[in-house]
């Protein structure tokens, strides 16, 4: 079993329990990690209390919370869950791995974002993941989710497991994709810890940084389709321009009635520092893109 000391300045909350450390001693939570107590809103934004928006700003490197509005509210992330998804297929999953989709692939929700994947086609992983990530693809979701855990169901659970391990507890995940389900839930700081976790991952850097991306799959039939497609998000497709002096690498958007309009992002100011920023629930697209900028000129 673990062996916690207990102390009184760091009351058992602050220790999350780390499988990977032999001794199974627990280590202090924040350690390596932004902190964020309660709302940090610099005089630049200031101005619109009581929004519904959840955003904050976390300097990697300073373990700094610059910003941060709502971070601990539950919100609906969209697909901005496919981070997880994408996190514990790197994890657990070969990128040339072939992964078949069966018949559970089909999105029968209207306006939904597919590829539209048939049962039987097949593509490897790492085409999957750049089809999740970039193109943001529903179905594909659900065949990652298959092929990691045998059924999304199962992969769920692997995900609300690992995200727990993460310190993401406010979190529940019900799909793979981030399609609304009031079930389904996270907050804008266990997004940061998830997305944080995800680019330890050299190849989870290249595929939110990648502005275009073609492949070709097979059908069931054994031929050959092709896909092609741009970046989801705006800074990579160069359709937003982000502060002077800050520099995207790249994030993942997330759109759906119930969570407004999203994003998550690893940019480095002009010193070449890291940090991640997210804005959960804006009104629309180009709110989205201008509340980020704000945040961004804080770095």
């Amino acid at each position: 079993g673990y062996e916690m000391p207990y102390d009184i300045e760091n009351p058992l909350s602050a220790y999350t329990l780390d499988s990977g450390i032999s001794t199974g001693r627990a280590i202090p939570f924040a350690s390596e990690l932004c902190v964020a107590d309660g709302d940090i809103i610099p005089e630049a934004m200031a101005g619109d209390e009581g929004t519904d928006v959840a955003e904050g700003l976390f300097d990697i490197n300073g373990k700094n919370t610059l910003v941060a509005r709502n971070v601990h509210k539950r919100m609906n992330p969209a697909s901005i869950t496919k981070v997880m998804t994408a996190l514990i297929a790197l994890k657990y999953g070969k990128p040339e791995d072939v992964l078949v989709a069966s018949k559970n692939v089909f999105i029968s929700e209207s306006g939904a974002q597919v590829i539209p994947l048939k049962e039987g086609d097949r593509m490897t992983l790492d085409q999957a993941l750049h089809a999740l990530i970039m193109y943001s693809a529903n179905d594909v979701a659900v065949m990652i989710a298959e092929y990691i855990s045998g059924s999304s169901e199962e992969f769920c659970r692997l995900m609300n497991s690992e995200a727990k391990k993460l310190g993401a507890t406010n979190t529940n995940f019900v799909n793979p994709n981030g399609l609304t389900d009031e079930n389904h839930y996270t907050t804008a700081y266990d997004l940061y810890l998830i997305f944080n976790e995800a680019l330890k991952y050299e190849s989870f850097k290249e595929l939110i940084s990648t502005a275009e991306y073609s492949f070709s799959y097979t059908d069931a039939s054994g031929n050959t389709k092709e896909l092609s497609f741009s970046n989801s998000n705006q800074y990579i497709s160069g359709d937003s321009t982000p502060p002077s002096g800050v520099s995207i690498i790249g994030g993942k958007t997330g759109t759906t009635q119930a969570a407004g309009s999203c994003l998550i992002l690893l940019s480095q100011n002009s010193a070449g520092d890291p940090f991640i920023s997210v804005v959960l629930n804006a009104a629309d697209r180009n709110a989205l893109y201008e509340r980020m900028n704000q945040m961004l000129a804080c770095e």
